[in-house]
């Protein structure tokens, strides 16, 4: 009997978790399922679902206390904040200040024992501590991404705001169940909306307004240009 999906197919499909950049990293290249026709990489919705059951399974290992996930973007704000909530994770949004996993003497240190990134490239900081304290990383990561520093990843779009809430809406519901905080999917009183960014009216010329429409045009396939990280290469 075939397992069914954690949503259906189609909701899947629907919120384009699937939907990938015009860019695709050698690394990332095992994920990608096809490519459309206006260049956009499409990930496998059967291999989404499955790798984010699998990150469930090792985040439930640890204790929630011990979990950090992180997001410097403003579209993993309300998804990251919203998870650690529901389970009891350490958030960390925005810049990410050096030292907050080595530091002893830092205002932000914390001891993690797994770490979740919304996005490897924006989200490095984070990921070259972890390697530095020896503990496993998840990361979600499109097809633009580089690997290195990650040791389970979720092929999944990490651009858009559906896609981000959707991933931490399942992740927090299946790892509740895991630890028996619920029962059942019905136990869950949340929707993927209540982990989505709500974009705001007017802030054009705020900072949040000027990082939301960058996003935008990243969520839209558009990709600016970063510098790259050289890590150490780890088995996926």
């Amino acid at each position: 009997m075939v397992e069914k999906t954690l949503i259906p197919t189609e909701k899947y499909l629907k919120i384009g978790c699937h939907i990938g950049t015009k860019f695709k990293s050698g690394d990332m290249k095992r994920y990608i399922f096809k490519n459309r026709k206006d260049g956009l990489k499409v990930l496998d919705i059967e291999t989404i679902d499955e790798r984010i059951r699998l990150a469930v399974e090792l985040l439930s290992r640890f204790d929630p206390k011990t979990i950090a996930v992180v997001s410097r973007r403003l579209y993993g704000k309300t998804p990251v904040l919203k998870f650690a909530e529901l389970v009891g994770a350490k958030a960390f949004t925005g810049r990410f200040v050096p030292g907050t996993f080595t530091n002893p003497n830092g205002k932000e240190f914390f001891e993690p024992k797994i770490l979740i990134v919304s996005e490897p490239e924006s989200d490095d900081q984070a990921i070259v501590e972890a390697e530095r304290v020896r503990i496993p990383v998840i990361g979600l990561c499109s097809t633009n991404n580089e690997l290195r520093g990650i040791d389970l990843v979720v092929p999944i779009n990490n651009k858009g705001r559906k896609s981000l809430a959707l991933f931490y809406c399942l992740a927090a519901r299946e790892l509740m169940k895991k630890k028996e905080i619920i029962s059942k999917d019905e136990d869950f009183k949340f929707e993927i909306e209540d982990f989505e960014y709500q974009l705001k009216e007017g802030s054009e010329n705020t900072s949040d307004g000027r990082e939301q429409r960058d996003e935008q045009y990243e969520e839209n396939g558009e990709r600016r240009q970063r510098r790259s990280f050289q890590r150490r290469p780890r088995t996926r």
